[in-house]
């Protein structure tokens, strides 16, 4: 997929040195086809490694992606310039009558606090609730997706008595559906949380699929009927490093953290981890943007959008 990037974003120079197929201004306004608008709602601290993260994932199908960056006005940001974050996002109000063929909503380090107690949590609810009228489909990561859970269904989130960190092995429980099509029977993901939703009561919900889950892990992956809300309860964006910088980070703050399980080779921390779940990570994207994206979203975005559904 030949995204399309502003000239100076950051995460340009590392995506070319990757050889990842992206397109600057020029180049994309020269071509006569309506790229897919993406909202990414970064909720992360480290809001330039979770832009290159995402637009890795999102470069792996033919079709031309524009991604919309936003951040939460009532939450003040501190681990990312303030230079970064004026160039390149948004707030909802620049955007709140705009539509947008596909959304992501990050994760976000406010696991351990009720969803009523992080300060941006009012805002988020509106955004949410924009995304049903405004937003084709919207993918939902880790928290993310436990808040979107609550919101939208009043499935509560438990705390984990440790840490879930590492490497876990996850089936495939329909392949039928569009969103799992090229998946093996199993596949790997990582995860970094301390809380999870339950099987239990998602099952509670009829409109409700699980398309995925792991014996350690839990469940990974849920779809409401029509595709217009994916819940991944993990990162298939992080990259081969991600969990490796998370463990010495918390390590060097003296938290005494577990090491990642599966994740590093003879568990030896200093070790370079292999990359086992890339392929996936594109397959579900790729599905994602294909199937519940691009052939449901309308061509003109403010017309209403087709009622077929997948």
């Amino acid at each position: 997929m030949p995204i399309k990037i502003q000239n100076d974003l950051p995460a340009r120079a590392i995506l070319e040195s990757e050889n990842v197929f992206i397109m600057d201004e020029a180049r994309a306004s020269s071509q006569d086809i309506r790229p897919l608008e993406i909202l990414i709602l970064n909720l992360m601290p480290l809001k330039e490694d979770t832009e290159t993260q995402l637009l890795r994932a999102l470069s792996n199908t033919p079709l031309q992606v524009e991604c919309t960056y936003m951040i939460m006005s009532t939450h003040e940001s501190t681990h990312t310039s303030a230079s970064h974050l004026n160039k390149f996002y948004v707030t909802f109000q620049d955007v709140k009558n705009r539509r947008f063929d596909g959304m992501i909503i990050t994760g976000a380090p406010v696991e351990l606090m009720e969803y009523e107690e992080v300060n941006y949590w009012e805002e988020l609810k509106t955004v949410m609730e924009w995304s049903r009228s405004h937003v084709t489909s919207t993918m939902h990561l880790c928290w993310g997706a436990q808040a979107g859970l609550y919101y939208h269904y009043g499935i509560p989130k438990y705390k984990r008595e440790e840490k879930l960190s590492g490497i876990y092995t996850h089936r495939t429980l329909d392949r039928k559906v569009p969103l799992m099509r090229s998946f093996d029977d199993t596949f790997h993901c990582p995860h970094s949380r301390y809380t999870e939703v339950r099987e239990e009561d998602i099952l509670k919900h009829p409109e409700l699929k699980i398309l995925a889950r792991s014996e350690e892990a839990g469940v990974f992956l849920v779809m409401n009927r029509d595709g217009s809300q994916i819940f991944v309860q993990g990162h298939p964006e992080y990259d081969r490093m991600t969990l490796n910088a998370e463990y010495h980070r918390d390590l060097n703050r003296g938290l005494d953290p577990a090491l990642p399980k599966n994740y590093y080779d003879h568990d030896d921390p200093f070790s370079i981890p292999p990359l086992t779940w890339r392929n996936m990570a594109n397959t579900l994207y790729c599905n994602w943007l294909n199937f519940y994206v691009y052939q449901v979203t309308p061509y003109d975005l403010y017309k209403e959008p087709s009622p077929e559904v997948i």
